[in-house]
């Protein structure tokens, strides 16, 4: 009878416990849309799904890129068989298309870390990834570029960019493309980082829609995966991580990359992941104002309690932050809906699950 009526307890204090996790870990109440796109459980033949990139066709619809890593949930040097799948919508993310492959090697060769631009002159989408040959050239990382000219319907087979953005003695070091996502500044050029984690983060971008690549010889440090943006003045800001250190670290450049000045942003607490963040034009009372929007795991520690900040003065100063989810949460991105909504692309519950979740900038932006 004693035995039995521990039990109960124990049970009963269990139940207890589990539910008022639940009852912490909810998702913010201001939330439109909620859709988990990519969750493993669903399909026994993957182990994971990772990395996620997020972007607005030109005329609305959105993409989702991510990885799907098949054997294990390890990066890319440690997965022979990591692919890269999307999934559409055409309703500002009420529905969602079925998951599509479009990047798939033969088992050996693996491509991981998707990120996207939008080039808003030629409606023409960028999606970059790493790509590796683990049976032929093992730790050797290339840099690839896929093209879409239909809103992500369609896609270009790849193109090998490696010899454009890297320096022949990079060959054998460890270095990657920044998944999410890179931008399109005012004047048309399309700018992305990159990080040798011998030598630190450099900028490559675009002065011709795609059809060449260049690269600024400026490594930035400290600096791992990192999201650029243009501020108001058409001044350039990397937003970093960093490891070990608690905080972001912020590169700003005021002639298009050539110097930058490195500050450690306080403001901006983080756990050594990856984060997001866009530049938003808004109009109130008739006036055009800029907003950046960052979105990241917001502790010094771990990888959860994802959070949305705002900064109305090009990263001066931030807001305390809205909570999206309190919970398990790492990688994010973000980005702007045809209705004027935001969109959050973002990896739950030690990566279990990768959720699609939107908002208007009203909501974002009360108390």
């Amino acid at each position: 009878m004693v035995m039995k009526l521990t039990t109960f307890l124990f049970f009963a204090v269990f139940q207890f416990i589990v539910h008022a996790q639940n009852e912490n870990y909810k998702i913010a109440d201001g939330i439109i849309e909620y859709h988990d796109l990519f969750n493993a459980s669903n399909n026994s033949e993957i182990s994971c799904y990772r990395i996620p990139s997020i972007i607005t066709a030109k005329n609305g619809d959105l993409v989702v890129a991510i990885d799907e890593r098949v054997p294990s949930c390890g990066d890319l040097k440690w997965s022979k068989d990591i692919n890269i799948v999307i999934r559409r919508s055409t309703d500002n993310g009420k529905t969602w298309s079925s998951i599509e492959k479009i990047v798939d090697f033969p088992e050996g060769q693996s491509a991981s870390d998707p990120s996207m631009i939008l080039d808003k002159i030629t409606g023409e989408i960028f999606l970059f990834y790493n790509f590796m040959d683990l049976d032929k050239e093992l730790n050797v990382y290339y840099f690839h570029v896929i093209k879409s000219n239909d809103n992500g319907k369609t896609w270009s087979q790849p193109e090998d960019i490696t010899s454009q953005i890297s320096k022949p003695e990079w060959h054998n070091d460890f270095k990657f493309i920044t998944s999410g996502r890179g931008i399109q500044t005012e004047n048309g050029i399309l700018l992305h980082c990159l990080v040798n984690l011998e030598s630190g983060m450099h900028v490559f971008g675009s002065k011709d829609h795609g059809k060449s690549w260049f690269f600024i010889d400026h490594p930035l440090a400290p600096a791992d995966e990192s999201k650029i943006v243009e501020l108001s003045d058409n001044s350039l800001m990397i937003n970093s991580r960093t490891n070990n250190q608690g905080n972001r670290y912020v590169h700003t450049s005021n002639d298009a990359g050539n110097t930058w000045i490195t500050t450690s942003e306080t403001e901006l607490i983080d756990p050594s992941c990856n984060a997001s963040i866009i530049s938003h034009k808004f109009i109130e009372d008739g006036v055009e104002k800029n907003v950046l929007l960052f979105a990241n795991a917001n502790s010094t520690t771990k990888r959860e309690n994802m959070t949305i900040k705002l900064s109305y003065d090009d990263g001066e100063t931030w807001s305390k932050g809205k909570t999206i989810y309190p919970g398990s949460s790492a990688y994010s991105s973000l980005t702007i809906l045809k209705n004027g909504d935001i969109g959050l692309f973002f990896e739950k519950e030690d990566y279990k699950e990768n959720v699609f979740v939107s908002f208007s900038f009203n909501w974002l932006n009360s108390n």
